[in-house]
């Protein structure tokens, strides 16, 4: 990614949390967050990916919400930014977090399941803060 393309998805990342935090009154999308944006190299497509800070039952009227506000948040997009065109906004639902609390749990399982085996984990594997030792 270029310069350029770096600057840019994080300037349409915080003006997008910015207009959803303080701008947009749909109550769909109270508490959505925008994780991550992606932009095509000739800045005329970004990839917007959203959570709702965790709650994935909330994904269709999440996502219903987004697309009904798209207009709105490309036209404030476009007042903010100093762009021949403004990017198309794609909204796609972000499955990092509950991929990671699924990982998570896994793990807690293989652990709980090694300590009943009596095998010794050491701490960090184990799941204990490393400052906690201090």
């Amino acid at each position: 990614m270029t310069i350029k393309q770096e600057r840019m998805t994080e300037r349409i990342r915080e003006i997008l949390s910015s207009l959803l935090l303080m701008e947009v009154s749909d109550p769909a999308l109270g508490g959505v967050t925008i994780t991550e944006v992606e932009l095509d190299r000739e800045l005329e497509y970004a990839r917007v990916y959203v959570n709702a800070l965790g709650d994935e039952a909330r994904q269709p009227e999440v996502m219903a919400g987004l697309k009904r506000a798209n207009g709105f948040l490309r036209r404030e997009l476009g007042k903010r930014l100093r762009l021949r065109r403004v990017p198309q906004l794609h909204f796609q639902w972000d499955v990092t977090l509950s991929r990671a609390e699924a990982m998570e749990v896994k793990l807690d399982q293989i652990r709980a399941e090694l300590q009943e085996k009596g095998v010794d984990l050491p701490k960090a594997a184990a799941g204990t803060d490393k400052d906690s030792d201090q």
